[in-house]
């Protein structure tokens, strides 16, 4: 039977089966995007519908999340493979995106959404996403991590054509399809979390937009306590090990050589400035087309040009250190100028936090390109 990428990374990282189905707990979730690896091997733990009720009953509604959420439920919830398609969407999507997402879950653009909306079109995505994994392609998760509106009108229309194409192929018989759903449905976590325990509460975007927001600060924050250890920066050389991680960069040891001997004194990174720095990435597209308008024009960038091209096209300031910090890794010939070669092909495997693929160990599978083109198109 056919298993793309990133559902053979699903079934690694899952520990829950219910009805034959796998999910994976808040937990589970996080370490798929933290860590190369499980921590610890997973043996698929069988769920009765009592077990499944009580997993959920700590599930606090989506006004009073936060940035721990996951970490504070931990093992009490399961998330199906549609949403974890889905979390792995938000976790690159800039926040200029937000609000496009919340449009193409608004089916009937009454400016909520309904669990029956969100079923359905998390249902599409999957199919979507299925087929053309089959074809040997992987989808641009631009076409749901997209561009503002005025940044991009094709985008709008892409929104608005999925939207209408919806309606047309659903909306007709969306009672019954939405009733399919829900009598074959199962509660989980976020389904709980967004629209309450009976899912008849709507979701608004302002609740939306705070859910997206926390689940990229809290992914950040995992990722940089893992190095401060208990201090507010990090060493530049861990932000650079941190940034070439799930890279498909053989050799870091030259990058990482760069640090130490091109920055003996030691400032460190702040958490300001790492979370500004992945903001950044989720915008890499934007850049990208910045960066190619000085090769066209056959100049190199230097450390102002960097900052200038980075606030044009994302409108973020990245401190001074921060972008000296970026020059000194990357800058590979010592040039003091960065080529679109030397950064952006590095960053946008990145990006992915490995679900781009990587080559795990010992009895773990090798996961080829997970969200590959997923930016980028070579």
């Amino acid at each position: 039977m056919f298993a793309s990428s990133r559902e053979q990374r699903f079934r690694v990282f899952a520990s829950l089966e219910f009805e034959g189905q796998l999910y994976m707990t808040p937990r589970d979730f996080l370490e798929s995007v933290t860590t190369d690896e499980p921590r610890n091997s997973k043996r698929w733990k069988s769920l009765s519908r009592q077990d499944v009720n009580q997993l959920l009953i700590d599930t606090p509604p989506v006004w009073k999340g936060s940035s721990r959420i996951f970490r504070t439920l931990g093992d009490k919830g399961m998330i199906s493979y549609t949403e974890y398609l889905f979390l792995l969407c938000i976790l690159t999507k800039p926040h200029a995106g937000f609000k496009i997402a919340f449009n193409m879950f608004d089916t009937d653009g009454n400016e909520m959404v309904d669990r029956e909306e969100f079923l359905v079109l998390q249902e599409i995505f999957r199919k979507k996403n299925e087929k053309k994994e089959r074809k040997g392609e992987e989808e641009k998760c631009a076409q749901l991590v997209h561009k503002t509106d005025a940044q991009d009108h094709a985008s709008r229309s892409y929104w608005d054509t999925l939207r209408r194409g919806t309606s047309q192929a659903l909306f007709s018989d969306l009672a019954e399809g939405a009733d399919e759903l829900t009598s074959s449905m199962v509660h989980t976590t976020l389904l709980v979390h967004f629209f309450g325990k009976k899912g008849k509460i709507e979701l608004n975007f302002e609740d939306f937009y705070r859910f997206m927001d926390n689940l990229q600060t809290e992914v950040l924050e995992i990722e940089f306590l893992s190095y401060s250890k208990g201090m507010n920066t990090i060493s530049e050389e861990d932000f650079a090990r941190i940034l070439l991680r799930y890279t498909n960069v053989e050799n870091t040891s030259s990058y990482l050589e760069n640090v130490r001997y091109r920055l003996p004194e030691e400032k460190g990174i702040s958490f300001d400035e790492f979370r500004s720095f992945f903001q950044f990435l989720n915008n890499l597209e934007d850049f990208a087309i910045a960066m190619q308008m000085y090769n066209f024009a056959n100049r190199s960038i230097g450390q102002d040009e960097f900052k200038r091209a980075v606030y044009v096209a994302t409108g973020l300031k990245l401190s001074p250190h921060l972008v000296n910090t970026v020059f000194k890794i990357f800058d590979v010939d010592r040039d003091d100028q960065l080529s679109y070669k030397e950064f952006i092909g590095i960053m946008k495997d990145r990006l992915h936090r490995g679900t781009r693929g990587y080559k795990t160990v010992q009895k773990y599978t090798t996961f080829k390109a997970c969200l590959k083109k997923q930016l980028y198109n070579r």
